[in-house]
Parts: structure tokens; sequence; C-alpha cells
């Protein structure tokens, strides 16, 4: 799936992010970066692959015992013993650590996982074009005064020649709206803050934590069905509308209070405002004019529909 791909690249979750000599300025500190998950907790496939298998939110395993009864049932159970020993499922904790590790390998492979077959890599490869308005989505994109999405979604190739990743994977805060679609949120007290918590635990006392989430990449963000880290929006120009609408137009995106004032930034508590991203298209006031128009948002959505691998361009969005 998509949301797997291009995970090779994303250096190991650290405090404080320096850029190689080559990138760029190694004396700055770019802050929390890297990992697997949303609030970086995981580095490693096998690491990450554990996460789903036993979340409540998701396949809801008990434990290890459990996912290894399924995998007894399974019809590559033969080969899997093959792979890891006749009697690895005897044990339920090293077949789960075995079940991880397959799976962590397996996203490791070029052609299923980093494949950098998208019209936008032919392009950079002087092989094909793009058209009049996937060119002003590019340019809008890398725009620091208009979308400024590159300043994060780094859309150009590395030094040495490595394929943009459209990611920085730091983590950063820009308070998208509330998910009510979540079990979790029927509960108003339960606030998905990210690094700072609730699934993590070890910078549950760091408020400058709260709130950010790892920046994904938008490599195959076109065959996306739900975007930011709740799944909030289903439509890839309303994630780039909220962008460049989330500060002049708040009603737009937030609940109202009963006396109709607009909730601004309702999914994170206002102690942890101070972490918000504010540069463009952030960091205008309501009824501003916004950095971007509706043309210049369906540019900036035709540029990004470029970014789909081959493999994946008759796909169902998923």
């Amino acid at each position: 799936m998509p949301s797997l791909r291009y995970l090779q690249a994303a250096p190991a979750f650290t405090e404080h992010f320096y850029d190689s000599e080559d990138e760029g300025d190694e004396s700055v500190d770019n802050g929390p970066t890297g990992g697997l998950t949303w609030d970086g907790r995981a580095d490693r496939g096998s690491d990450q692959a554990k996460i789903p298998l036993l979340s409540p939110f998701e396949m809801a395993n008990k434990d290890a015992a459990a996912v290894t009864a399924a995998l007894r049932k399974a019809a590559y159970a033969d080969d899997f013993k093959a792979a890891f020993g006749d009697d690895v499922l005897d044990h339920p904790d090293d077949a789960f650590d075995a079940a991880a590790e397959a799976l962590g390998t397996f996203e490791q492979s070029a052609p299923d996982f980093y494949p950098y077959s998208s019209r936008y890599d032919v392009f950079l490869a002087g092989k094909a074009t793009l058209s009049a308005q996937e060119l002003r989505g590019r340019a809008l994109f890398e725009d620091a005064a208009k979308g400024n999405c590159a300043s994060c979604h780094l859309s150009e190739p590395a030094n040495d020649g490595e394929p943009p990743q459209f990611t920085d994977f730091g983590l950063i805060a820009i308070a998208v709206p509330r998910n009510r679609a979540i079990p979790a949120n029927a509960d108003p007290a339960y606030v998905d803050l990210g690094l700072c918590g609730p699934l993590r635990t070890d910078f549950k006392s760091r408020a400058d934590y709260c709130g950010l989430f790892r920046t994904p990449t938008l490599r195959n963000v076109a065959v996306r069905k739900s975007f930011f880290h709740n799944g909030t929006f289903h439509t890839l120009r309303d994630a780039v509308a909220f962008y460049a609408t989330r500060d002049t137009d708040p009603g737009r995106w937030y609940p109202r209070n009963t006396d109709g004032t607009v909730r601004q930034n309702a999914d994170l508590p206002k102690a942890y405002w101070v972490n918000l991203n504010q540069d463009p298209p952030f960091g205008k006031k309501p009824g501003n004019k916004p950095a971007l128009t509706d043309p210049e948002i369906d540019d900036i959505v035709a540029f990004l529909q470029t970014l789909t691998d081959a493999d994946q361009q008759a796909a169902p969005a998923n």
C-alpha cells in the first residue's frame, strides 16, 4: 500500500536532526525528526509491523499468541516454518518476532516499496514533460511565499542524485480538525497529541512536543482516500485547501461554540498552540487573503497527481 512506501529513507528518530554537509547547513538543529510512524516511535520495519498487529484500533490481536494462532492456520504456514524453523510456531514470542521480521524485510524490496516510477521521476530524468497546469502547480509547491510545500516535502533530487523523498521526515504541528469517526474521539477528553502521547509515552512531559506529527511523503498521495494523522480529510483537494485557509477561514474547518464563535484548532488544547507551525501559507489572520487561490490549489493538486508510481496509476484510492 502506498502509505508504507518510501520509508526506507527515513532516519531513526532523533530529537536533534542535522542535515549532512552535502545536503544543507549541518549547524542547524532541525528538531525532532524521523521514525516510521506518525509519532516517530518505531525505527525499524519489524518494530513498525508489530504495531498494527496488536493495536486495538487496527488488527486487535490480543497478544503474540493470538498472532501465532492465526499463523498456524495460514496457507503459508509451511513456508513460514521452512524459513524460521519447524518448531517456530510452538513458541509464540519467537513466531511473532519472526513474522514482524519477515514483514520488515519485505518492505525493503525496492520494486515493491520504492520504485521511483512516477511521471515526475520520468520528468526529472528528462524523459517526459508536464502539462502547463502541472508546471504551475510545481512552481506554487516550491514558492516559499505561496504553497511553501517544499519546505517540508522536499521536491528536488539530493546532491548525490537520489530522487526526492517529498518529505524531510520532520515532526510539526498544524492542528488538523478532529476526526469524530475515530471511536476514541467520542471521549471529549481524549486528544491524540502525537509526539507527546498518548500512544508514545517517553515524551509525555514535553509540552513543546505536543501536537507534533511526522511529515509523510507525498509520493502516491493522489491515490489515498484519507489524509493527515487522523484521516480527517478524504479528498486531496481538501487537504491542500486546509493548508491555504486554516488561519484565514477557520470556520470552514473547525466547529463552532454555542455563541457562534469558531473553536479554532479545536483538536489541540490551547496550551500547545505555541507549537503550531506558522510558516506560509499559515500565519495569517481570519479574513485575510489566503496565500493560494482556488485555481492555484487546483494546480498544486494536479502536480501532486504526477507523484503516483506507475503500478498505482490505475489503482483505486485506498
